[in-house]
């Protein structure tokens, strides 16, 4: 991620990913977070792991985990 349309594509999956409101309890991206300068992403919410994964992914953008 090393320009803002790059940062730009990864906010776009990330939108789509919240859920509609209706239920507190729906699957989705609740909050997520994009630095650009770390070149880090921040999700929060209850979605599994690989789902937010393969959501990047779709991008096209290079994916790197670190154990946390």
């Amino acid at each position: 991620m090393t320009c803002t349309g790059c940062s730009g594509a990864i906010t776009r999956v990330l939108e789509k990913a919240k859920p509609d409101g209706k239920l507190v309890t729906t699957i989705g991206v609740r909050e997520f977070t994009v630095d650009l300068a770390t070149q880090e992403v921040i999700v929060k919410g209850p979605i599994p792991y690989d789902d937010v994964l393969a959501k990047i992914k779709k991008t096209g953008k290079e994916v790197r985990t670190y154990p946390g």
